[in-house]
């Protein structure tokens, strides 16, 4: 019996704590919003064609946003990535506000102004100094369609 109540004190004290998803928020928030649809087995999107391919589209100038990335996993399934650094957007800017940008780089994605590598399939941190992962679009793929929106 005192063993159940302690779980249940246990349990209700874990409840009250702060959660500690908080501290791993990126405060470089992304705010773009992205609502757009290629076809990437089409001639015109060659580069999407076929496993391992990918490709660069520009976003809304009003946005946050550096672009998005395109990469194609396997016939069926894609990674859609921000180009914003995600952990020191603002570091490599020029006095005419142009930043840099996420490159891909076979199964990685380079930041080379912070030399940071992410990992283009699930957009963690692969090596060097980085604490926030790549920002995620969400897709739909039909086969034929692709349609890419914001993840927020």
């Amino acid at each position: 019996m005192k063993r159940i109540i302690i779980i249940v004190v246990l349990l209700m004290v874990s409840a009250g704590l702060p959660s500690c998803h908080s501290e791993w928020e990126n405060p470089n928030r992304l705010t773009a919003i992205v609502d757009f649809t290629i076809y990437p087995n089409s001639i015109r999107e060659y580069e999407l064609n076929n496993p391992g391919g990918f490709k660069y589209y520009s976003s809304d100038p009003e946005s946050n946003s550096r672009g998005i990335l395109v990469y194609r996993v396997d016939m069926t399934e894609f990674r859609v990535w921000d180009r914003l650094p995600p952990n020191s957007p603002n570091t490599c800017c020029n006095d005419e506000g142009e930043c840099s940008r996420l490159v891909a780089d076979g199964l990685f994605v380079l930041d080379n102004c912070n030399n940071i590598t992410y990992n283009i399939l699930d957009g963690t941190v692969f090596e060097g100094e980085g604490r926030y992962r790549l920002y995620p679009y969400t897709y739909m793929f039909d086969g034929t369609a692709l349609r890419i929106t914001s993840y927020y």
